[in-house]
C-alpha cells in the first residue's frame, strides 16, 4: 500500500515538473507585468497557456495530497 502511493507521488511530481518545463513565461519584465493578463481576458476560447495552466493547478494539488498521505503512512 505504501509502494503504491510513493509511486503515485513520483509519478506525480515528475508530470508536475514536465507541465512546468513545457510552459512559456508569461512577462518580460515590467511590460507582461502590466499588460500580461488583460490579453487573455478579452480572448474567446482559452488557449493552450490557459490549459496548461489549470492542469498545472490539478497536479500541484495532486501532489500535494500525495506528499500529504505518503507523510501520514509513514510517520
Amino acid at each position: 500500500m505504501k509502494s503504491f502511493f510513493v509511486a503515485l507521488q513520483m509519478i506525480s511530481a515528475v508530470a508536475l515538473i514536465a507541465i512546468v518545463m513545457s510552459q512559456a513565461t508569461k512577462s518580460e519584465g515590467l511590460t507582461g507585468t502590466i499588460g500580461g493578463k488583460a490579453e487573455s481576458a478579452f480572448q474567446g476560447k482559452p488557449g493552450l497557456e490557459e490549459r496548461l495552466s489549470e492542469i498545472t493547478k490539478w497536479a500541484a494539488i495532486t501532489f500535494l495530497v500525495m506528499s500529504a498521505i505518503v507523510a501520514y503512512l509513514f510517520r
